[in-house]
C-alpha cells in the first residue's frame, strides 16, 4: 500500500486543506530537534532575530511620531493663545524620556491575569475589533499602538499577521453594515481609517514603498529646477515675476491681480503650460507603470484588505458597478497607502531629506499624487478646474487601473492555515509580548469602559478576566513607564502537550502517517548533518541510518538507531518496500533536501532586503529624534518671544528654531492667589450654572493661583472655613484643547464654568503680573 493515502485521507474536498496541515505538522516534527545546527538553521535564526528587531523598532518610531504630532498640535494652540511661556512644565512632563529595561514589580497573580487577558485578546481578535469601533478618535492612536505594534507586533509571523487581519475584517464588515451611503464609505477620518493607515506603516508596507517608489522619487528630486506648475494663476504670477526680474518693470498690458479665467486665457500662459502637461502625464505614467509592475511585491496583508473591501462591497451593494468598487479599493490603496508616501517621501523614509530648495519637485509630487488619486477614485475635478487638462491621463489609464485594482484582490485566504497556526500557538510554550505598563493599563481601561458592549454575559471569558483584574490603575508618569515581557497563555484551553493526538483526532491522520513523516524528517536531518552523505546520490536510506548509528557523535548514534527501527516498522506496515530501495520515501527525502537547499538562498535574500529595511527604520528613528529636539528648542524660543509680545499665527514653522542652548526663562515663583466672589464670576459670565443655594452665595469666593507656568489652581472657599471646599487643577493646554474641540463647560461639582471665559480670565490675570 503506497503512502499516497495520506493526502486523500480528508476526502477530495478537504484535500488542499489537509496538505496545509501536513506541511505544518512536518515543520513541527522538524522543529522538535534543533540540536543539529546547519547553515539553514543559522540563517533562519538570523532572519528571526532581524524580524524581531524590525518589529521593536517600528513600535518605537510610531511612539516618536505620536510625540511629534502631539507637540505640533500643542505648539499651534499655544502660539494662538500667546501663552507660550506658561506651558513649559506640561510639555516637559509629556516628553520625559522612558528608561528602558528595568523590570517592574507586579505580583504573580496579577501578572497571570494580564497574561490570560492578552492571550484572549490576541487569539480572539473580535474583542479588539469591537473596541476599535467603540473608542473615539482621540483614544484610537494609543489603542492602535498597542494593537499593531505590541499585541500583533511580530509583523513577519503568519499567525499574528492573520489574527490582525481577522480583526480588520470584522471592523470593515461593521463599517459596511453601518454605512449610510456608498460615497462616504472609508473616506472620512474615522478610527477605522486611522487603523488602515497605521497598518500600512508596519515593516512590510514600509519596505514595499521603499523598493517600489524610492528610485522614482529620488530621480524626480534631482531636477530641482524643473517647474511643472500648471495652475494658470501661479504660472501667470511666476511669469510676471521673471519679466520684472529681467527688465526691472512690468509692461502695462500685464496687470498684477487677474482672475483665473484671464490668466488661463493668456497665450503666453498657455504656451508655458502645454509642454508641462505633456511632461506631467509622462512622469505620472512612469509612476503608474512602476506601481503596476510591482504588484507581486505588495504585502499580502494590504492585498488581503483590498480583497475584503471588494467582497464586502459586492455583498452589501449588489448593484454597485465594478467601476464603483474599484474606486473604493483605490481609495484605500492610493489614498491611504501610496499617495501619502509620494507627497511626503521624507516621512516615509523614501529619501534622506527633502531639500528646502526643492519646492518645484515638491509641487510636482503633489500633482502626481492628485493625478493618481483622480485615476483611482471617481474623478473629482470640481475642486480645481485646471486639473481638467490632465483628463487624458485618466481616460487613457482607467481600464488598466481597474484591472490592476482587481488583480490586487487576487490573493488566497488564510483561514485553513490560521486554524493550524492556533494549534501551534497552544503547543508552544513561549508565546510572549513586550508591553509597557501604560499600554497594559490603557487597554484595560478602554475594555472596562466598554465592557457592557463587549461582553454582556457574565460567563464570557473577557468579562470574567476584567472583573477579576478590578479597576484599571491610572497611567504612570512617563519616566516610570517600564516595559515588561508578558507571557501569553490561556486559563481555559490546556496547552496541547501532544499535538499529534489533536491532529489525528481532527484529520484521520493515523499513527502510521506520523511515523512516516517523522522518519522522513530524521533522514533529512541526518543527511544534512553528515557532510560525506550530503553529496552522495542516489540516496540510500539504510546506508544513511547505518552511518549515523556508527558515528562518534552520541546524538547521531541515537538517531541512527531510532531511524533503523522506524524503517523496519514502516516495512512491516507495508508503507515502504526494500525491493524498490524505499523509492517513495527516498524520493520525498530528496525533494525535501532540494527544497531546503533553495530555502537557504531564499532566507539569505530575504535577510538582505530586511537588513536594508532595518537600517532605514533606524535612520528614520534618528530623524524623528532630531525633529523632537528641534521642537523642544522651538518651544523654548516661542516661550521667550511670546512672553510679552503678541504671538504669531497658528502654524508651526513660524518662529525660527532656536539653537539647543537657547537660554531658559527663569523659573517664576507661585503667582496669586487672586480672590473673586461668586457674584463677580456670575456677573462676568464665568459661572454658567450654580447649585449653591441663593442664601449661601454671598459667603462663597474663589481663589485662583498659578503654582507654575501653564498650571492653575481654582479653589472654591466658604467664608470662615480655613480649607477649600473644592480645588480644581487646570493645565492651559487642556483648556485650549477643550476650546478647540468645542467643549464649553468645565464642571466643578457645585458650579459649571465657561471654558472660553476661564481662559480669558487666566490670560488677563497672569499674563502681565510677573
Amino acid at each position: 500500500m503506497s503512502h499516497h493515502h495520506l493526502s486523500s485521507a480528508a476526502g477530495p474536498s478537504g484535500q488542499h486543506r489537509s496538505t496545509n496541515r501536513y506541511s505544518a505538522l512536518q515543520s513541527l516534527i522538524a522543529d522538535q530537534d534543533t540540536e543539529i545546527e546547519d547553515e539553514l538553521a543559522r540563517a533562519q535564526k538570523r532572519l528571526r532575530e532581524l524580524k524581531a528587531r524590525i518589529s521593536a523598532q517600528s513600535k518605537k518610531n510610531f511612539v516618536l511620531e505620536r510625540d511629534v504630532r502631539y507637540l505640533d498640535s500643542r505648539i499651534a494652540l499655544l502660539i494662538q493663545n500667546r501663552m507660550a511661556l506658561d506651558e513649559r512644565e506640561e510639555v516637559k512632563e509629556h516628553l520625559e524620556d522612558v528608561d528602558e529595561g528595568e523590570e517592574t514589580d507586579m505580583d504573580e497573580r496579577r501578572m497571570q491575569q494580564y497574561s490570560n487577558l492578552f492571550f484572549l485578546l490576541q487569539s480572539e481578535p473580535r474583542h479588539i475589533a469591537s473596541l476599535c469601533r467603540l473608542v473615539n478618535l482621540s483614544e484610537i492612536d494609543t489603542l492602535l499602538q498597542t494593537v499593531m505594534f505590541t499585541l500583533y507586533g511580530n509583523q513577519y509571523e503568519s499567525r499574528e499577521e492573520h489574527l490582525l487581519l481577522t480583526m480588520f475584517q470584522s471592523v470593515l464588515a461593521a463599517q459596511f453594515e453601518t454605512a449610510t451611503e456608498f460615497g462616504s464609505l472609508l473616506r472620512a477620518n474615522t478610527p477605522v481609517s486611522r487603523m488602515m493607515t497605521t497598518y500600512t506603516r508596519r515593516g512590510p508596507g514600509q519596505s514595499y514603498l521603499k523598493s517600489v517608489l524610492a528610485e522614482r522619487i529620488n530621480s524626480l528630486i534631482e531636477h530641482k529646477d524643473l517647474n511643472l506648475e500648471i495652475n494658470p494663476l501661479k504660472v501667470y504670477e511666476q511669469m510676471l515675476n521673471s519679466i520684472q526680474d529681467e527688465t526691472g518693470e512690468l509692461p502695462e498690458d500685464l496687470p498684477r491681480n487677474v482672475t483665473p479665467e484671464v490668466a488661463a486665457a493668456h497665450p503666453d500662459v498657455q504656451n508655458i503650460i502645454a509642454p508641462r502637461l505633456t511632461m506631467l502625464m509622462e512622469i505620472a505614467n512612469s509612476f503608474l507603470l512602476t506601481i503596476m509592475n510591482g504588484i507581486e511585491s505588495v504585502p499580502y496583508g494590504i492585498r488581503w484588505i483590498c480583497k475584503q473591501i471588494r467582497s464586502l462591497t459586492r455583498r452589501k451593494y449588489p448593484e454597485a458597478t465594478d467601476y464603483a468598487i474599484c474606486s473604493l479599493i483605490g481609495g484605500f490603496f492610493f489614498l491611504r497607502f501610496i499617495n501619502p508616501a509620494i507627497v511626503t517621501p521624507q516621512a516615509y523614509m523614501l529619501i534622506d531629506t527633502l531639500p528646502a530648495s526643492a519646492k518645484h519637485p515638491r509641487r510636482t509630487l503633489t500633482l502626481i499624487a492628485k493625478m493618481l488619486q483622480n485615476l483611482a477614485n471617481k474623478p473629482s475635478y470640481a475642486k480645481e478646474a485646471y486639473m481638467m487638462s490632465l483628463q487624458p491621463f485618466v481616460d487613457n489609464n482607467k481600464t488598466r487601473m481597474n484591472q490592476f485594482l482587481n488583480a490586487l484582490c487576487e490573493v488566497p485566504d488564510f483561514y485553513d492555515t490560521l486554524e493550524m497556526d492556533q494549534y501551534m500557538a497552544l503547543s508552544k510554550k513561549d508565546l510572549q509580548i513586550n508591553i509597557t505598563l501604560n499600554e497594559l493599563y490603557n487597554t484595560q481601561s478602554l475594555l472596562s469602559q466598554h465592557l457592557d458592549a463587549l461582553a454582556r454575559n457574565e460567563k464570557q471569558h473577557l468579562r470574567i478576566l476584567l472583573e477579576e483584574l478590578g479597576p484599571p490603575p491610572p497611567q504612570v508618569p512617563r519616566k516610570d513607564n517600564r516595559s515588561i515581557e508578558l507571557p501569553l497563555y490561556s486559563r481555559w484551553e490546556m496547552p496541547i502537550q501532544d499535538i499529534t493526538t489533536a491532529l489525528m483526532a481532527e484529520n484521520n491522520v493515523t499513527q502510521n502517517d506520523i511515523l512516516y513523516l517523522e522518519a522522513k524528517s530524521i533522514f533529512v536531518q541526518l543527511i544534512r548533518s553528515i557532510p560525506r552523505l550530503a553529496e552522495r546520490r542516489p540516496i540510500q536510506l539504510p546506508l544513511v541510518a547505518e552511518t549515523a548509528a556508527t558515528a562518534k557523535d552520541a546524538t547521531l548514534v541515537r538517531r541512527g538507531i531510532k531511524v533503523k527501527e522506524m524503517l523496519r516498522e514502516l516495512e512491516e506496515l507495508k508503507l515502504v518496500d526494500r525491493r524498490d530501495n524505499f523509492k517513495l520515501l527516498t524520493d520525498e527525502v530528496a525533494a525535501e533536501l532540494v527544497h531546503l537547499g533553495n530555502l537557504r538562498e531564499k532566507v539569505v535574500v530575504e535577510t538582505r532586503s530586511l537588513e536594508a529595511v532595518y537600517k532605514t527604520i533606524c535612520d528614520h528613528n534618528a530623524y524623528l529624534r532630531s525633529q523632537l529636539e528641534q521642537y523642544k528648542a522651538y518651544l523654548q524660543n516661542v516661550r521667550q518671544t511670546s512672553a510679552g509680545k503678541k504671538g504669531t499665527s497658528g502654524g508651526v514653522g513660524v518662529v525660527s528654531v532656536a539653537g539647543k542652548d537657547a537660554t531658559k526663562p527663569k523659573q517664576t515663583a507661585v503667582l496669586g492667589p487672586y480672590k473673586f466672589t461668586h457674584q463677580q464670576f456670575e456677573k462676568d459670565g464665568i459661572i454658567i450654572e450654580t447649585n449653591v443655594p441663593e442664601n449661601r452665595r454671598p459667603s462663597i469666593f474663589f481663589l485662583v493661583s498659578s503654582p507654575s507656568p501653564g498650571a492653575f489652581l481654582i479653589a472654591l472657599h466658604y467664608k470662615g472655613r480655613e480649607k477649600a471646599i473644592l480645588e480644581m487643577d487646570l493645565k492651559i493646554d487642556d483648556l485650549l484643547e477643550k476650546k478647540n474641540q468645542g467643549v464649553e463647560q468645565l464642571d466643578m461639582e457645585y458650579v459649571s464654568l465657561n471654558v472660553s471665559r476661564v481662559l480669558a480670565l487666566l490670560n488677563k490675570t497672569f499674563q502681565r503680573r510677573k
